[in-house]
């Protein structure tokens, strides 16, 4: 099953490119599912009807739904927060403890198992994403390897101990300090759970994320950091889509200037975007409606399918040259001392800005020295010793 990520700064127009991107795929015989992840949904919003948490048929071949968050976040974290708010209770503010104990990010991706679930359905060839703004959406890149270090590090030996000190924990009255083992149990699950979201995101072969951006200074500026961040998580962006392009005609007059500094702007995105771009107008409304967004796939996609694979891109590799073994990540404009990386055991540490990714190396690179670290046309390319 075909996965498309869209995502971008809030505010240019994701929802309407996902419909969009959804009705076009169903217009090229594609049966489709479109799911919101995003806690503040909108695509009842946008198609001028009430969607909610079950999968509803929005147009022939097109399913819908909005993913709820909070509750698919009781389903996989209750155990674990009543665990915890035990140990709050009496607490001068239970609540606002409880909802500290939510990772960053974790809501976005627990609510990403929908994906899994369609795809088990069997009966869709492509599930549009309208995921949450890309700040939410990096937090969610990140906690797997969050996850990941703890149930590697810590896990095993706190079950260890929590199986050992229990029993002599409840005779002296303080077992509610003590983790049972079905909190343990919900740790693993949702572990799984996770590692299953993972392993679907970081699968270039069907999943590609599709950056929404308007030609305008700050949001082109944004996306490119998104652009890099998404890559060093591993997730493949096969195209940028353009909202809200000024038309030709209407850039006369009074809308000179304005399209003027469009023009500029659009320069900037195709040089700073290895991928295909997609232009959609400036409308004289809100595409609101099924036939108002199937024109906007049209506008869009001209007569390309949107479920096509539009870039053949790995934005992580492990290639030899020269006899030299490099680990490669596309990190488009971003500069040499803008990256840190270090190594731990048989991972990699590489932070970039505000973001930072533990790498699992393959066993012909463990345990070697990190011998060189440059960026060569927007490639990060890390050496390592022979």
């Amino acid at each position: 099953m075909r996965v498309l990520l869209h995502t971008g700064k809030g505010g240019v127009g994701k929802t309407s490119l996902a419909l969009a991107s959804a009705l076009g795929a169903a217009a090229h015989g594609h049966r489709v599912f479109v799911l919101s992840t995003d806690s503040a949904h909108s695509l009842g919003d946008a198609l001028g009807r009430p969607v909610g948490p079950q999968p509803v048929e929005i147009a022939p071949g097109v399913l819908a739904q909005e993913v709820a968050a909070l509750a698919e976040l009781d389903r996989a974290w209750s155990e674990i927060q009543e665990f915890f708010a035990q140990l709050l209770r009496g607490a001068e503010d239970e609540l606002a403890f409880e909802e500290l104990l939510v990772f960053p990010g974790l809501e976005e991706l627990v609510a990403l198992r929908a994906v899994r679930d369609v795809e088990r359905r069997g009966d869709c060839d492509v599930c549009v994403v309208d995921c949450a703004p890309t700040g939410s959406t990096l937090r969610l890149l990140r906690l797997p390897d969050v996850l990941r270090i703890f149930m590697g590090s810590v896990f095993a030996t706190k079950r260890r101990a929590s199986k050992l000190l229990k029993p002599v924990a409840d005779r002296v009255g303080l077992g509610r300090f003590v983790a049972p083992d079905d909190v343990f149990e919900a740790f693993e699950r949702l572990y799984g759970d996770v590692e299953d979201v993972r392993q679907i995101l970081l699968d270039e072969d069907r999943t590609s994320a599709r950056l929404v951006v308007n030609p305008a200074r700050v949001v082109v500026e944004e996306t490119r950091r998104s652009f890099a961040y998404l890559s060093l998580y591993g997730v493949a962006t096969d195209a940028v889509l353009v909202n809200r392009v000024l038309p030709a005609e209407a850039a006369r007059g009074y809308f000179a200037t304005w399209a003027a500094r469009e023009r500029r702007e659009l320069d900037e995105i195709a040089e700073s975007f290895p991928v295909p771009r997609f232009q959609a107008p400036l409308l004289a409304r809100e595409p609101i409606g099924i036939e108002a967004l199937s024109a906007l796939a049209r506008a869009l996609y001209a007569e390309e399918d949107p479920a096509r694979r539009f870039a053949d891109t790995r934005p992580i590799r492990l290639v030899k040259r020269d006899g030299r073994t490099l680990l490669e990540i596309e990190l488009r404009h971003t500069s040499v001392t803008d990256v840190d990386v270090s190594t731990r055991g048989d991972e990699l540490m590489v932070r970039v800005g505000g973001a930072q990714r533990c790498i699992a190396l393959p066993g012909s690179v463990t345990g070697r020295a990190v011998e060189s670290v440059q960026i060569d046309a927007g490639v990060l390319a890390i050496g390592f010793a022979s």
